[in-house]
């Protein structure tokens, strides 16, 4: 039996800003939800372990995590347009082969950098300059968090295609279950069993375990054209050439994205523990803006997606204008209470006086600068959410990575503080946010994509209407 097509569908009928806010706060809450439960293994080995605990939990591990993580979250960031632009359109045909083709992904890419991540990791982190002290317990939480990346890869994929669909708020429910689990487990097993570093990985391993679960039997269970039948999972592949055509871009913009941190973490460990540390608690604390943007682009890329399959291409460009609103209010909230607070929020990880002091002079200078990044994540959701993917690496790539690099490579040396590292960021977000307005508002880029999706309906009426 065919499904019938919804009677109103808010995305691409309803008021704006009202749509794109109830729709941006379940995915903000499961954000934040997201960064507590990786703040809570940095928090609770701060506290109860010690420094070298937190800049292992932290700093080079997060940085390599999101280098091998990168490519394949980028390819699921093309599944969610794919199927967000169908679902529009509202084919069921093609929404099912879009579903199974990316939980088919999830499966054999978790699994293959589960073998990889666990083989490479102790290499890396040398390479990255790991304080010899961190190292030991580097290497443990790393491993063992790749054992889980399966897990991970199901609940992130699963999760993108509800939100795809517009249901944002499941994704929500199972993550704040895995986040309570996350923590409950953490203080059990670092606090009662005194685990250290072990206690808080094999934590993070079972709540993933729960999530991707949770998620699993959702998407068997729905009756909607997004059900997943669990003995279908297989490679579709035109389905997944589009995938990656879309999604590709993104992940290799995730992987320089990562691959400039890398570089720029490299150069931190140079400083010593106490900076270490002061720039693992600082991500932590910089990961509330960083949730926030994030759930701004993960709206603004499904909105754009749905109403590029309705043909609804005026109400992209007015959702531009609202998230971009919104975005810089949020910006200059977070850093007035950041920059003002930033001390209290730094006593959560660590009461070592010398790791605060480098980290109040590391957040003092950046969160100023939080305003200069607005414009990226806002216009490339909306950009990506129409298909055009390849453009918007490119300037991220160049503007962000490739400037951030030279940066590091040329002012550090010359100025060896910690200041000029983080001056990287703001240059970099500048040049890039500028470079994306004005691609944004030449307006080539919607002008492209239309003639693609015309010239695909074209071929694939052709043959009936001979």
């Amino acid at each position: 039996m065919e499904a019938s097509q919804p009677q109103q569908n808010s995305i691409t009928g309803g008021v704006i800003w009202k749509t794109l806010l109830s729709f941006f706060f379940p995915i903000l809450l499961g954000t934040f939800f997201q960064q507590l439960y990786n703040t809570a293994d940095a928090v609770i080995v701060g506290q109860y372990v010690g420094k070298q605990a937190l800049a292992a939990v932290g700093g080079a591990t997060s940085t390599l995590i999101n280098l091998l993580v990168g490519l394949f979250v980028g390819i699921s960031s093309g599944a969610a347009v794919v199927i967000s632009q169908l679902f529009g359109a509202w084919d069921t045909e093609g929404t099912q082969r879009a579903v199974h083709t990316t939980m088919a992904f999830a499966l054999a890419g978790g699994f293959a950098l589960m073998i990889f991540g666990w083989l490479i990791s102790p290499a890396a982190l040398r390479l990255m300059n790991t304080p010899e002290d961190v190292l030991p317990h580097s290497v443990t939480y790393i491993r063992v968090y790749f054992l889980g990346i399966i897990f991970n890869f199901i609940y992130n994929m699963g999760s993108g295609i509800l939100r795809a669909v517009g249901d944002s708020r499941r994704p929500l429910y199972f993550l704040i279950v895995s986040c309570l689990l996350n923590i409950a487990l953490d203080l059990l097993l670092v606090v009662t069993f005194r685990l250290g570093v072990l206690g808080v990985a094999l934590g993070t391993f079972l709540a993933q375990l729960v999530s991707a679960g949770l998620v699993l039997l959702s998407l068997t269970r729905t009756t909607q054209i997004y059900h997943l039948n669990l003995k279908k999972i297989a490679f579709d592949r035109p389905m997944l050439r589009r995938i990656v055509v879309i999604g590709l871009p993104a992940g290799l913009q995730g992987v320089m994205y990562s691959v400039s941190n890398i570089i720029i973490q490299t150069s931190v460990n140079t400083f010593g523990t106490d900076v270490a540390a002061a720039w693992s608690a600082y991500g932590k604390i910089d990961g509330l803006f960083w949730m926030i943007m994030s759930a701004f682009g993960v709206a603004i890329t499904t909105f754009s997606g749905q109403n590029f399959g309705a043909g609804r291409y005026d109400r992209i460009h007015q959702s531009v204008k609202v998230c971009m609103a919104m975005s810089a209010g949020t910006a200059i909230l977070m850093t007035v209470v950041l920059y003002f607070g930033g001390e209290l929020v730094y006593h959560l990880f660590t009461n070592d006086d010398a790791v605060i002091r480098e980290g109040m002079v590391i957040l003092r200078l950046l969160v100023p600068c939080y305003i200069t990044y607005i414009a990226i994540e806002n216009i490339t959701g909306a950009v990506r959410g129409a298909g055009d993917s390849i453009l918007p690496m490119i300037i991220t790539c160049i503007g962000i990575c490739v400037l951030r690099v030279a940066w590091i490579a040329l002012a550090v040396p010359r100025w060896t503080d910690i200041r000029c590292v983080c001056l990287s960021y703001p240059i970099t977000w500048t040049v890039t946010s500028i470079s994306f307005i004005i691609y944004y508002l030449q307006g080539g880029w919607l002008r492209r994509r239309i003639a693609v999706e015309e010239q695909a309906r074209l071929a694939a009426e052709g043959p009936e209407m001979e």
